[in-house]
């Protein structure tokens, strides 16, 4: 059952209206079929009862002998009306519903009369042939009906002066069935189009759910994105309007830390020009150049630190990228080595994206000795992998590595220089695409790291 129930809001909303609106008009279409029902057979028996009456009066007025033909020329398919010895309706069969009601009808204008009126078909048994209408016995004969009597119907039997029975059988015409296609085929079409309004209607009403998802989306990868449109139902509004107040705090929580990292930076900057001043000053030709490699470094990580922070070649637009020629010449100037088109071009932030790859293949070349690129483009997306030879990083670690300022043990530690921040970097450009990446130990020793980038190319690669 879960299979059939729609996975979007737009299609559970729809499903239940439209089951809500099919049920309450398949329940009005059974109390109204109802209904008419027993509204056509309570007109079908005040005319029975109408048109008994006035034959009783005809019948007792006719001789015996001429009462045969004029009751065969009161005969039709909707009313049958005969004359003979046995009554219709036996004794015991007491009535009710609609039977009751024409017997009250009738009991006013036949002047205390014995009058038996039951529903259904008449009893099995022959019936006397319209020809031999007579006052014969025998078992279900003197009815005097004739033949051809089928369906439910009014059973009527009055008994008249002379002790003889006028039997009347009166099918009930109760009108075509609703379940036809005459009736059915307008409603399944109103169903229908109540249908299609729905479906408008539900999907016009969760379209801001769209749109917070899209803005939420933009918003993780560009904090500059654009306020959501504040327009709409009034619970809409108040939803944008949140959204938009909690983007703005976010921004100025983001330019406040920046701010803050620049000012600290500008402030560490001027102790270590000083620094470094003095330790030119120190005679001991070693102390005073580990000093200054240490200074050197702090001026780095400051540097790196604060251009972590800052985040500007995040902020730029996209555009045109060739991805190959980028990585393929990152590869060349870094000492790793490139497997992939000649061609590739994607939309991109040019800047951000050159910082991640250079990145990827600087810590490949640094920590593995080698730095093995190759580019592809898969459906919906570009994939980079960089490849190196080194001890690899254990799977417990891979979060860890993407962490600012994590530097591992062993080949990746403080002697191969490096603030921490490469990774770290190269995840949030890729992020900021819309991509990943990713980190995996290969079988025969090394790293590979995969990064990809949600982006089609936008001009079809040619094959190196």
């Amino acid at each position: 059952m879960t299979r059939l129930i729609p996975d979007s809001v737009v299609g559970r909303t729809a499903l239940v209206l439209v089951a809500a609106l099919a049920l309450s008009l398949g329940v009005a279409l059974f109390v109204f079929a109802g209904s008419r029902s027993e509204a056509l057979a309570a007109l079908g028996g005040r005319n029975a009862a109408e048109r008994v009456a006035a034959l009783v009066a005809l019948v007792e007025e006719t001789p015996p002998e001429a009462r045969r033909h004029v009751l065969r020329r009161m005969d039709s398919t909707g009313f049958r009306a005969g004359w003979g010895a046995n009554p219709l309706v036996g004794d015991t069969e007491e009535p009710f519903g609609l039977a009751k009601a024409v017997t009250r009808d009738l009991a006013p204008a036949l002047d205390g009369r014995q009058i038996r009126v039951a529903m259904g078909p008449p009893p099995p048994g022959p019936t006397q042939h319209p020809q031999g209408m007579g006052m014969g016995g025998g078992p279900g004969g003197g009815f005097g009906l004739g033949h051809g009597l089928h369906g439910p119907a009014l059973r009527i039997s009055v008994r008249l002066h002379d002790g003889s029975w006028l039997n009347v059988f009166a099918p009930l015409d109760l009108g075509e069935p609703l379940w036809g296609l005459r009736f059915l085929g307008p409603v399944v079409a109103a169903l229908l189009a109540v249908t299609l309004a729905a479906l408008w209607a539900v999907r016009r009403a969760t379209r801001p759910f769209a749109t917070f998802a899209a803005a939420a989306e933009r918003l993780g990868l560009e904090i500059t994105a654009p306020p959501v449109p504040e327009t709409g139902p009034r619970e809409v509004r108040k939803a944008a309007h949140a959204f938009n107040v909690m983007q703005g705090r976010i921004r100025r929580f983001v330019d406040d830390r920046t701010q803050m990292l620049a000012a600290i930076s500008h402030d560490l900057r001027t102790p270590i020009t000083r620094l470094k001043l003095r330790a030119e000053f120190i005679d001991d030709e070693d102390e005073r150049s580990r000093l200054l490699a240490d200074l050197d470094e702090m001026e780095r990580m400051i540097a790196a630190t604060l251009s972590f922070a800052k985040d500007d070649a995040l902020r730029e637009d996209r555009r045109p990228v060739d991805v190959a020629a980028l990585v393929q010449g990152l590869a060349e100037d870094l000492g790793g080595s490139y497997d992939g088109p000649d061609r590739l071009v994607i939309e991109a932030r040019p800047t951000a994206l050159k910082r991640a790859v250079a990145n990827l293949i600087e810590n490949a070349v640094k920590y593995g000795g080698t730095a093995r690129c190759r580019l592809e483009a898969q459906i919906g997306q570009t994939v980079l992998t960089v490849a190196d030879d080194g001890p690899g990083i254990p799977e417990a670690e891979f979060e860890r590595v993407f962490a600012p300022f994590v530097r591992l043990e062993a080949s990746r530690n403080r002697d191969t220089g490096g603030t921490g921040l490469g990774l770290a970097v190269a995840r949030a450009a890729i992020r900021a695409h819309g991509g990943d990446v990713i980190l995996s130990n290969r079988p025969e020793g090394g790293l590979t790291v995969t990064a990809q980038i949600p982006n089609a190319p936008i001009i079809p690669a040619a094959n190196a």
